[in-house]
């Protein structure tokens, strides 16, 4: 399938050309990003944050160590995040059953309303938007989705 890309308006991509594939990629999914971030008052919770509460969310209470792994950040940047997160109420740690030397972070139901409030702007942001795309426009985009998984898992 050869796309049209914004930048170079009217010329078509090359899906074999993966450099420019992965800038234009790149440019795409950093626009949306920056502006679906743009809709957060400033001083609200970091994208890692976000991030963070999300996986505790679906995933669980974790220890530090293994947050960082997942969310493949250094230990101290983890521990940073949970820092910020623990002083606003969103997370807090227990002592690890098995192991008292460790902790045990899991997110709070204050930690859960904020992260559903999020998730709930941005959706309602991005769902305006696609009500404006074509049936073909939001079923290109539907079927890149488990792609966009896969890149995002492999990176």
């Amino acid at each position: 399938m050869q796309v049209e890309t914004e930048a170079d308006s009217g010329d078509t991509l090359d899906p074999n050309d993966t450099a420019r594939l992965a800038a234009d990629l790149r440019l795409a999914v950093g626009r949306v990003r920056r502006r679906l971030r743009q809709a957060h008052a400033v001083g609200d919770v970091s994208l890692s944050g976000i991030s963070v509460l999300a996986r505790l969310a679906s995933d669980g209470p974790d220890s530090p160590t293994s947050l960082a792994e997942a969310e493949r950040v250094r230990p101290q940047a983890m521990a940073s995040t949970l820092a910020l997160l623990e002083q606003r109420g969103l997370v807090h740690r227990t002592p690890d059953p098995a192991d008292g030397r460790r902790s045990i972070v899991a997110v709070t139901e204050e930690g859960r309303a904020m992260l559903d409030e999020r998730r709930s702007e941005s959706i309602h942001r991005l769902s305006t938007v696609l009500d404006e795309f074509s049936d073909q426009e939001r079923a290109t985009l539907a079927s890149a989705l488990p792609l966009l998984d896969l890149l995002a898992e492999r990176l």
